[in-house]
C-alpha cells in the first residue's frame, strides 16, 4: 500500500469528520434543548456506560428511540464522509481547503447581516416602546407582546436572522468595516444626544456593546482566513515555507481545533450551559424593556465564534498539509 497516495485520503476523512460530528452534534443540541430529545447522555446514563451513573428510572420506549435516533445521526455522518471522500478521490486538500474557507466566509457574511439588521429592528421597536410611539399605533395585546422577550425575539429576531442567511448567500463581500464605522457612529450619536440634547436610553448603549461584540467575535475567523492575526514573529518570520507549514499545521491540530471543540462541546454541554441557557430563557439586559432584547444573542455570538473557527482551522490544516505532501 502506497501510504503517500493514501495520507491524503486519510487526512481529508479526518478533517471532514471533525466536521461532520460537531455538526451533528449541533443539531442533537437544537433537539434536546428546544424540542426536549432525550440526548445521548442519557442513553449512556440508561446503561451505565463510560463512567455515566445509572439512571434510577429507565428511559421509556418511545425516549430511548430517541436517543438511538441521535445516535445513528454520527454513524451516518461518518459513512456519509467517507461517501464524499471516495467519490472525490482526486481532489486536492487545497481544494478542500478552499470549499471551507468559502462556507467560513458565508456563516460570516449571514452573520454580519443578521447582526445589523435585528440590531437596527430591535432597536426602533425599544426606541417607540420606551417613547410610547406604539400606543397610538397598535393596540394593547400588541403593545404587550412586543415588550414580551418570547414574543419580540420569536416573531421579529428569528425570522430576520433567516432572511440574513438568505442575504449573505447572494453577497460576496464582508461588511466589517461598516459595522465597525456603526459602532463609532452609534458612540458619537449617544455623545450627541447626552451632552447637547440631555438624551439618553439603555438601549443606545446596548447596541454599541452589541456590535462590538460581534465585530470582535466574527472578525477572528476572517482575520484568520487572511492571516490577519498577530503572531509573536521571533522564530516564525526565519522560517521556510515547509517549516512554517509544519507549524501552522501542528498548531492548527493541536490547539487551534481543540480549543474551538471545547468552546462548543462545553458551552453546549447542557441546557442551563453558557450558550444555551441565555438561549433558551431569551435572556434579555438587567435594563428590560428600557433596553435591547439581544443579550442572548452575544451567547450565540460564541457560538459563531467557535464554529467559524473550527472550519477555518481544519482549512487551514489541510491547506498546510497539501503544502508538505506537495513537497
Amino acid at each position: 500500500m502506497d501510504t503517500r497516495n493514501n495520507l491524503p485520503i486519510l487526512i481529508r476523512v479526518f478533517s471532514y469528520s471533525i466536521l461532520a460530528i460537531t455538526f451533528v452534534f449541533l443539531i442533537n443540541n437544537v433537539l434536546t434543548v428546544w424540542f426536549d430529545w432525550p440526548g445521548i447522555k442519557q442513553l449512556y446514563s440508561h446503561y451505565g456506560l463510560f463512567g455515566f451513573k445509572k439512571l434510577s428510572k429507565p428511559l421509556e420506549e418511545s425516549a430511548l428511540t430517541y436517543t438511538f435516533i441521535q445516535l445513528f445521526f454520527y454513524f451516518i455522518s461518518l459513512l456519509i464522509v467517507v461517501f464524499y471522500v471516495l467519490k472525490s478521490i482526486n481532489q486536492s486538500l487545497e481544494t478542500d481547503s478552499k470549499i471551507l474557507t468559502k462556507f467560513t466566509a458565508y456563516i460570516i457574511r449571514s452573520s454580519f447581516w443578521a447582526v445589523l439588521i435585528v440590531g437596527m429592528a430591535d432597536f426602533i421597536v425599544s426606541f417607540m416602546a420606551v417613547e410610547r410611539l406604539i400606543d397610538p399605533i397598535f393596540n394593547e395585546a400588541i403593545k404587550f407582546k412586543l415588550i414580551k422577550p418570547s414574543f419580540r425575539i420569536t416573531f421579529i429576531h428569528f425570522p430576520l436572522i433567516l432572511v440574513s442567511f438568505v442575504i449573505g448567500y447572494f453577497t460576496r463581500s464582508v461588511g466589517f468595516i461598516w459595522l465597525a464605522v456603526l459602532v463609532v457612529g452609534s458612540e458619537f450619536l449617544i455623545v450627541l444626544s447626552r451632552f447637547i440634547f440631555s438624551y439618553e436610553q439603555a438601549f443606545q448603549g446596548d447596541l454599541v456593546r452589541f456590535w462590538y461584540a460581534a465585530l470582535y467575535l466574527f472578525a477572528s475567523a476572517y482575520a484568520l482566513m487572511h492571516e490577519g492575526h498577530v503572531r509573536v514573529d521571533v522564530l516564525y518570520t526565519g522560517f521556510n515555507e515547509r517549516k512554517k507549514a509544519w507549524t501552522n499545521a501542528i498548531g492548527s491540530l493541536v490547539l487551534g481545533i481543540p480549543l474551538c471543540l471545547i468552546v462548543i462541546f462545553l458551552g453546549m454541554s447542557s441546557k442551563a450551559s453558557i450558550i444555551n441557557g441565555p438561549v433558551i430563557s431569551f435572556e434579555i439586559t438587567q435594563q428590560g424593556s428600557n433596553g435591547l432584547y439581544l443579550l442572548y444573542l452575544m451567547a450565540v455570538y460564541l457560538a459563531v465564534f467557535a464554529v467559524t473557527m473550527l472550519i477555518q482551522f481544519t482549512s487551514y490544516f489541510m491547506s498546510s498539509s497539501y503544502k508538505l505532501l506537495k513537497e
